[in-house]
């Protein structure tokens, strides 16, 4: 009997060929193979009149949403109560409260605060009238009038010095309208109730705050891999899956003589490319200038 050999090899290869292809196909290992791609970055900062110079040895994070974003995000978590809402917290008097809700002042002891009270809130005010008369006293003050109601007067005769106490007040308040620099330097009696303080450390508490979370929530949540530069301000990473992405220096600052940048720029991974990408004074965020934690 004459057996064909090419028939034979043709009848033996077909069922291999279509082994192989199932099982290259079919198998969920290989097709879960994604081609990847990669990052090359160059990062120079120009100071002021100067030539730019490399980032040496910086890092830089490699993350899946903007830093600017979720530090905005982590900041919500932490939101100051209003100007209003603070105010109504405050230790001092209900007409100090009113006042300052009123006007477009926080700190007390600021140097021009005298331009902002009048004769009227000097009365009105029972910390401002005391603030005054305590700025004026000790005979510093010629011709100021001096209240002539006693304060026992107060429980034993009360209709008697509660006249001579009105009689005091608008005696005191037509010698402020004669003689407004009287108020001058009231502001350094004030120390004391001064809101601009607590109100510093609520924000400052703030910042902090954020500062401390937000570069963690990056890390943890959406870092995919940071490279650091080398002495000539380049960098690259590769093995990054197709996406959109972006460089970020979390909140650390980069510098060079007079200028401080950060940076938190998109880019976009493609499979088999390498992204190329320049980081310079042009796309980064001015830090003297940034309030993003």
């Amino acid at each position: 009997m004459v057996i064909c050999y090419d028939s034979v090899m043709r009848k033996v290869a077909v069922p291999l060929v279509s082994a192989f292809l199932c099982l290259t196909f079919c198998n969920p290992a290989v097709r879960a193979q994604p081609e990847t791609g990669a990052i090359e970055l160059t990062a120079r900062i120009t100071p002021s009149a100067a030539r730019p110079e490399p980032v040496r040895e910086f890092t830089f994070y490699i993350l899946t949403r903007s830093y600017a974003e979720l530090a905005a995000a982590v900041a919500s978590q932490y939101v100051l109560p209003s100007r209003d809402e603070y105010i109504d917290t405050l230790k001092v008097s209900k007409e100090l409260k009113v006042w300052l809700k009123a006007h477009d002042v926080l700190d007390l002891t600021m140097p021009d605060l005298d331009k902002s009270i009048s004769p009227d809130d000097i009365i009105a005010v029972p910390e401002f009238l005391l603030a005054y008369q305590h700025s004026n006293s000790g005979g510093v003050t010629n011709g100021i009038p001096k209240p002539k109601y006693k304060e026992s007067d107060k429980t034993d005769n009360p209709d008697k010095y509660k006249k001579e106490y009105q009689e005091y007040l608008d005696a005191l308040k037509k010698f402020i309208k004669a003689n407004p620099g009287t108020v001058n330097g009231i502001e350094l009696e004030l120390t004391s109730i001064n809101p601009q303080t607590k109100w510093a450390k609520l924000s400052s508490d703030q910042r902090r705050n954020v500062q401390r979370t937000a570069p963690d929530v990056a890390q943890t949540k959406y870092l995919v891999g940071k490279v650091d530069t080398d002495l000539d301000g380049h960098a690259s990473l590769a093995g990054l899956p197709p996406g959109n992405y972006w460089i970020s220096t979390l909140n650390l600052d980069a510098d060079a003589g007079d200028t401080r940048l950060r940076w938190d720029v998109p880019v976009l991974i493609e499979a088999g490319h390498t992204t190329r990408i320049e980081l310079t004074n042009l796309n980064a965020i001015d830090a003297h200038l940034a309030s993003a934690p």
